[in-house]
């Protein structure tokens, strides 16, 4: 395909003064941009070939000159929705782009997401990092891949990344967004070099910038922030607006830290196609027009720099482009929706970018084979070694989150290992759970393996975005971006039990896209699964059960360091012919106590993964028991036993002697008081009881 322009790398004027800028191509790109952005409002939207169109019109001059200033081939740039003229100066395909607005076959996903949510991995340039649909979800993964550039440039030290940067984009209610504060505290105690672009227009949909942040100038309030440079200016003066994007750049590829950039630009249209700004009076919009920055370039350049015939050319070329691209777009087919549901995992083509395997990552030499001798050790010993083996073979896996330091984590697991391994590879973070999982989704596009840890499950709550943004990512893309990663998370009771520390819910990450999901419930196990998942390309959700830590019950002789299990495939820990129980992590040990106090021939699955489940195995045991029971600590509406109940009654109901039954906890979080905890979870007693109930049905 035809590329919208040659790319040329801007030569530089020293900082405080206008860059020299390809002037020629920031015209042609600008009436690109206003061309694609008139052809949707005019005609393709109404003819309804594009449902989401957000114009850039305002805001167009200030991004392209950015687009232009990234020329670090490892710059990564993450946007918002309205960013479609920076990625147009990154070099991408014109029909791509308006193929991708009206979503059709290939471009930025293949129709799967809307044409305002854009991707660009850029063999040629900077890449364009995956945006999504949430307001202010863009900022953490762009620290991510700034912090995964300084690893890459002083841990592995890759000259490649000396110069490499990050950049996002958001507008000025984004400002008052978790994400936003999460990633600022990120870049300025870690003296990032990343770019917060903000683009003020002044209002959020229809909510004015007072009711974003004091004052309404985020610039202003950050002045003192102590490790940011903070600069502002007019977006619409051609010469301001080069002039601070190029001191802004400056600052960040010297390593001087993290930089602020706030321009003021208009938003001349709505905030979307159907919004008509009837929130905005009359003067208001009329002085947004007197502002617009296409003809502020035009009375720079005519005559002076450009001549009239060489603007007007530049006009009937973009028009020409656009006419052409939109003939290609419509003439590109919908994708073929036997193909929709594929790629929500890694199956056999590669993705384009993020990941260890996509820059040569090879496993190591594996095996199914478990050591059976040797003292047994605790499961917190066992994640531990896994942990320090792979760290010792692979130089991108860092091991993060609050308290895995000198401390060793709230629960000892990462003990000892940043005094081994150094605060670089093994080290904390601030208090954002948002911005622990979402700078490990930089990280992983930048081809880390990052294994943040979240201290307990209730405690993943506020990073929920970033967690089904990053289990998408590859479907949404169609294969164009992955974030592998393991992410480490305590669950359950211990003890005792609250509503804040006990909680399960494992469900949710189920039901999460794109992420795998494993629930060991003992040491050997442990090791197996969480080898497996730092070897792999998807990410993965681990969940260390808090009672099985240090249970004499779950420990095991350590399995080796070439010990892998695969994930699906469920074990039968216990054979019987009169009963299939289907269980996983800490009810392991209750059901197979159960099991051998009532006497029964009882057979004991643990799933040992949720995403994938070992159905194939459930299916196979209750044909030969002819009854299930499934026993699990998570609540029991909507909990994941649901699941495996309406499997086993769509495909073994003929083999069925008595109803599929569950054993879970009520309806309520857990409760404090160990006496009221036991009383609500499945015990040993209630779990015998339910077995002598179904086989005696």
């Amino acid at each position: 395909m035809q590329k919208l322009a040659e790319r040329k790398t801007p030569t530089v004027g020293e900082t405080g003064r206008a860059p020299a800028i390809d002037w020629a191509r920031i015209v042609h790109l600008l009436h690109v941009s206003r061309g694609l952005d008139e052809l949707e409002e005019t005609t393709l939207v109404p003819e309804k070939k594009v449902l989401y169109q957000f114009s850039a019109r305002g805001h167009d001059l200030a991004q392209i000159l950015l687009g232009t200033l990234l020329t670090d081939h490892n710059d990564a740039v993450c946007g918002y929705y309205r960013s479609r003229p920076m990625l147009l100066a990154l070099g991408v395909d014109l029909d791509d782009a308006l193929g991708s607005a009206m979503g059709r076959a290939g471009g930025y996903s293949d129709g799967r997401d809307i044409g305002v949510v854009f991707n660009y991995p850029n063999a040629s340039g900077a890449s364009a990092l995956p945006m999504c649909g949430g307001v202010g979800a863009q900022y953490t993964p762009t620290a991510g891949w700034a912090q995964a550039v300084e690893y890459r440039r002083t841990v592995l030290n890759d000259p490649a990344y000396a110069r490499a940067i990050g950049v996002v984009l958001g507008g000025d209610a984004s400002v008052a967004t978790n994400g936003f504060w999460s990633a600022l505290t990120i870049a300025t105690t870690l003296q990032l070099p990343m770019l917060f672009y903000i683009e003020d227009n002044g209002y959020g949909i229809s909510v004015p910038g007072e009711l974003q942040t004091p004052g309404a100038d985020i610039a202003r309030n950050l002045k003192s922030f102590s490790g940011l440079r903070v600069l502002s200016g007019d977006g619409t003066e051609p010469v301001e607006a080069a002039s601070l994007i190029e001191q802004a750049m400056t600052h960040v590829r010297g390593r001087s830290g993290p930089c602020l950039l706030r321009l003021t630009v208009p938003r001349l249209q709505g905030h979307s196609f159907q919004d008509t700004q009837t929130y905005k009076s009359e003067e208001t919009v009329k002085a947004e027009w007197a502002r617009d920055p296409l003809p502020k370039l035009k009375s720079f350049l005519v005559p002076n720099h450009l001549s009239q015939a060489a603007w007007d050319d530049a006009a009937s070329s973009a028009t020409a482009l656009v006419a052409d691209a939109r003939g290609k777009a419509e003439a590109r087919p919908v994708a073929d929706p036997e193909t929709v549901t594929r790629n929500v995992f890694f199956e056999s083509a590669m993705q384009t970018q993020g990941g260890q395997w996509v820059e040569g990552y090879v496993p190591p030499v594996s095996s199914s084979e478990a050591a059976t001798a040797g003292p047994r050790i605790n499961m917190v010993t066992a994640i531990r070694r896994v942990l320090e083996h792979e760290l010792t073979l692979n130089p991108r896996v860092v091991v993060f989150g609050e308290d895995v330091g000198p401390k060793g984590g709230v629960h000892g697991v990462t003990l000892g290992l940043q005094q081994k391994f150094g605060v670089e590879r093994v080290f904390d973070t601030s208090l954002s759970e948002e911005g622990i999982v979402g700078r490990a989704v930089g990280m992983a596009m930048a081809g880390l393996m990052p294994v943040p840890e979240i201290q307990f499950r209730k405690y993943a709550d506020p990073a929920v975005e970033q967690i089904n943004d990053c289990g998408t990512m590859r479907w949404r893309t169609n294969n164009r971006f992955a974030a592998p990663m393991v992410l480490r998370m305590p669950i359950g009771f211990f003890k005792c039990g609250d509503p804040w520390h006990s909680m399960t819910n494992e469900v949710q990450f189920v039901h999460a896209p794109g992420w795998m999901v494993a629930a060991p419930s003992n040491a050997a196990d442990a090791v197996g699964l969480l080898r497996t998942a730092l070897r792999g390309n998807d990410p993965v959700m681990f969940l260390e059960h808090r009672a099985m830590l240090d249970a004499a019950w779950a420990r095991r002789p350590y399995p080796g360091d070439a010990y892998v299990l695969p994930f699906g495939k469920a074990k039968i820990t216990q054979r019987g012919d009169k009963l299939t129980i289907v269980t996983w992590g800490a009810m392991v040990e209750r059901c197979e106590d159960a099991a051998k106090a009532s006497g029964q021939s009882v057979e004991i699955i643990d799933l040992r993964t949720l995403l994938p489940w070992d159905s194939a195995t459930v299916r196979a045991s209750v044909s030969r028991t002819h009854r299930c029971l499934i026993v699990h600590e998570d609540l029991k509406t909507g909990g994941f036993g649901g699941e495996i109940a309406a499997f086993v009654a769509d495909e073994c109901f003929l083999d069925l002697d008595a109803p599929v039954s569950r054993l879970a906890m009520p309806d309520i979080p857990s409760p404090h008081n160990a006496v009221l905890l036991e009383h609500v979870l499945p015990s040993v007693d209630s779990i015998r009881a339910k077995i002598d109930a179904l086989i005696g049905f």
